[in-house]
């Protein structure tokens, strides 16, 4: 039986022009959406200006907002994001994964497990978790 989408028909935005930053991992155009084909560019759940990087404090911001307010993909998304940076940045910096304020029913729940030490390592021992995230990070997307 096939799985009903949440968001079936999502709007697709246009990749954008990249600026030149150093200060700013590339994960937006590189996590594919875990129910549709599009990158989380594409459909405007990750930007370019929604990552902050403060070398300093050692410390990386990532906003993001689904495509619905009560997308059942918003804890997998964040973990995804959570595990690009964790692949990509070297581990002094301390990662925090937000959703934008107000665009999801269940916020502060999502919030407190994306950003759970202990969850978010039970979450990536699961077997069933592991692939779709390795599915949504796979290098072939890019």
């Amino acid at each position: 039986m096939p799985r009903e989408l949440i968001n079936a028909n999502p709007v697709v935005h246009g990749k954008k022009e990249r600026r030149v930053r150093n200060d700013s991992p590339n994960i937006d155009e590189d996590i594919k959406d875990p129910e549709h084909p599009y990158s989380l560019e594409e459909l405007n759940v990750v930007s370019e200006d929604s990552i902050e990087v403060n070398d300093k404090l050692n410390h990386v911001r990532v906003t993001f907002t689904p495509t619905v307010e009560h997308c059942s993909m918003a804890t997998i998304i964040g973990l995804c994001i959570r595990v690009k940076l964790m692949r990509s940045l070297p581990s002094r910096y301390k990662i925090d994964i937000r959703l934008a304020p107000g665009s999801h029913a269940t916020e502060a729940a999502v919030n407190k497990q994306l950003n759970d030490k202990e969850r978010v390592a039970a979450a990536l021992e699961n077997p069933n978790l592991a692939e779709v995230v390795a599915e949504c990070l796979a290098p072939t997307f890019a």
